[in-house]
């Protein structure tokens, strides 16, 4: 992708587009940096590189707070690796995104965060870790402050569901949150009932309901919802910042937008996935292999939440739209649960269509506005996740990370196309108009213009 590095760039023509304003400026890049901004004279310029971006917009480069490459599970590793996962969200617009430590149970935290280092360094694009906590003792509760202060780590991620392998109790959840919050951090929830998953997932199996359709009937939408109340709860009592991953219930929506009404400091996500398909493809009359790639927790709902979920990004009940990207292969990985749907790998891939699928059927379709749309993608997960002073704005000071945004480039999606390591696609068919045209990189053209 990348040519011999040029150090100065002058964007000029574009209409910038940031999540306040949109209106026609001039950029220009020095060494990494943004220098300049506003109706700029190439004249005093000179020796930069130009960029027409007339009928384009200028946008901050996308990113995603929320993705798993390479993630170790009884099927193998999520087929993504650092290398292909950054490839495909370069692709679409993403430059920088954050991905998580899972330590294997009797691990230290710090150990666990040292070997993920190693593997994160091979992404091509900017990459942060966020902690998984994947057991609760007292040897763990003493690891979080030294992680925090010695390691920069600021976020810490905790499943209430999978208790079999990395999922932990809501008790030991305020334990956790009672030490983060008075230290400055913050918890990311999976908020899934755990106890309730297990019991259903339990008697359907006895029942002799083993196909891969019975998960959605697995995880219902009070798994979630009885999950979210909890957190909530937790995180008041605390007093520590929570953020709610992957949202999937209108009720769940509901009761995030009466906390953040009540003052409690939560942050809140949804996924393309939730937001453009619907529980139709957990249909029984569907080949299980047809219904293998959709398998995700929380699983895909109902139309009714989805129409919830638009107007929670439209009304700020949502800061952020990441993917939860985790793929795994159809074929070795996936149908490993052809007899068992409680074997198959939970996760699918989107890193690379998440700003086109929401700027397709999010600004095209007046759902959300543009301004909106950068806010969702790349201003709000910056500033939550500690980078609100480098990344996520195209101000002076601030890290090049740039997107130049054709929105006149029609294209479908097709695992035929796609760059993620996937023998399957769960946007198969869609249409999408825009995509980038330009993605700079730390001052570095990465996608060059055709």
């Amino acid at each position: 992708m990348e040519k011999d590095a040029i150090k100065r760039i002058l964007i000029l023509n574009g209409t910038i587009v940031t999540q306040d304003l949109c209106l026609r400026q001039d950029l220009a890049i020095h060494n990494g940096i943004i220098t300049d901004c506003g109706i700029l004279d190439p004249a005093l310029f000179q020796g930069y590189h130009i960029l027409d971006a007339t009928r384009k917009y200028v946008i901050p480069g996308g990113f995603d707070p929320h993705v798993h490459l390479a993630l170790p599970t009884p099927a193998g590793n999520s087929c993504d690796d650092f290398i292909s996962g950054s490839q495909a969200a370069l692709n679409g617009g993403t430059t920088y995104f954050m991905d998580f430590v899972t330590p294997r149970r009797g691990q230290s935290l710090r150990e666990a965060l040292r070997l993920r280092r190693l593997e994160a360094a091979e992404s091509i694009t900017g990459c942060g870790l966020h902690m998984g906590i994947s057991e609760w003792n007292p040897k763990i509760a003493t690891e979080i402050v030294p992680c925090m202060e010695k390691e920069g780590i600021r976020s810490f991620k905790t499943y209430l569901a999978y208790r079999e392998s990395i999922g932990i109790g809501y008790d030991d959840l305020r334990e956790l949150m009672s030490i983060v919050g008075p230290a400055g951090g913050m918890v990311m929830v999976h908020c899934e009932d755990g106890e309730m998953i297990s019991r259903l997932q339990k008697e359907l199996l006895a029942e002799g309901k083993t196909r891969a359709c019975y998960h959605a009937m697995s995880h219902p939408s009070e798994s979630e919802v009885r999950a979210i109340e909890r957190v909530i709860e937790i995180s008041a009592r605390t007093n520590c910042p929570v953020y709610i991953v992957h949202t999937s219930t209108s009720r769940g929506t509901d009761m995030i937008a009466a906390a953040k009404k009540e003052g409690i400091r939560v942050y809140a996500e949804t996924c393309p996935h939730y937001l453009l398909l619907d529980d139709s493809v957990y249909c029984a009359s569907l080949d299980d292999l047809q219904v293998m790639p959709y398998i995700v927790s929380p699983p895909i709902r109902g139309k009714s939440d989805q129409q919830r979920l638009w107007e929670g990004l439209a009304d700020g009940t949502f800061d952020v739209v990441s993917t939860d990207h985790c793929p795994f292969n159809l074929h070795g990985q996936k149908d490993r649960g052809m007899h068992d749907f409680t074997k198959i790998p939970n996760g699918a891939g989107s890193i690379e269509h998440r700003l086109s699928l929401l700027f397709t059927y999010g600004v095209l379709t007046h759902k959300i506005t543009i301004n909106q749309f950068v806010s969702l993608v790349s201003t709000r997960p910056a500033e939550i996740f500690g980078l609100g002073d480098r990344k996520g704005k195209l101000l002076p000071g601030y890290d090049a990370d740039i997107v130049i945004w054709d929105p006149d480039v029609n294209g479908i999606i097709s695992v035929k196309n796609h760059l993620q390591h996937c023998d399957s696609e769960i946007y198969e068919g869609f249409q999408v108009h825009g995509r980038p045209e330009t993605v700079i990189l730390g001052g570095k053209i990465i996608i060059y213009p055709l």
